[in-house]
Parts: structure tokens; sequence; C-alpha cells
């Protein structure tokens, strides 16, 4: 029988690093913000079948994962970042980590 879980990823981007929450999982994981760590993250995140990757606009640093979802045919959908951070304060979640926002994102 099929994984029929709806799922969605959010992935915090900084210059060297991809801080990713899954959801309804609840999984954290950290990958490199590189060619390689992107190759991995998209390796690991196959078997989950994401309905969507949820992800800042953040300039430069976000452009090469908005490259890799797209070849990998992976839903991804970039967000603004004032957008979300108002979200997450609507939300009460008024500390800020990379980790924290990844997990509003998803």
């Amino acid at each position: 029988m099929a994984d029929t879980i709806a799922r969605t990823l959010g992935i915090d981007i900084s210059k060297d690093r991809l801080d990713v929450h899954l959801l309804p999982d609840g999984i954290d994981k950290q990958f490199l913000n590189d060619a390689k760590g992107l190759r991995t993250l998209i390796r690991w995140l196959s078997p989950y079948a994401p309905t969507r990757i949820v992800f800042e606009a953040t300039g430069a640093y976000h452009r090469r994962l908005e490259r890799m979802l797209a070849t990998a045919n992976l839903p991804g959908v970039k967000v603004n970042p004032q957008r979300l951070r108002a979200f997450a304060k609507a939300c009460g979640r008024l500390a800020k980590t990379d980790r924290i926002d990844a997990s509003v994102m998803a």
C-alpha cells in the first residue's frame, strides 16, 4: 500500500547550511549549502515524497536550491522572509533560530 501522508518540508537557508524540518514526521536535519549537500538532501527527501517544500527567498543563497528542486521535479514554494517572520510572530513564535524558522515554514 502506498504512503498517502501529505508531507511538508521547511528549509531555512544560510550561507553555509540548510536547516530542514519535515512535517508531520517532526524530523530536523542539517545539510551543507553546496552542490554535494543539496544532492544529499534530495536523496534523503525522495522516499518521503513531500507535497511542498517551503523556503525563504534569500538572494544568492536560495538560487541553487531552487534550481535543484526544479530539476528533481520537487514542489518548491518560495516565500517572502518578512511575511514568514510576521506569520511566526502571529503564531506566538517570538524566538528566531534557523531550526525554528524551518519548522515555521513546514
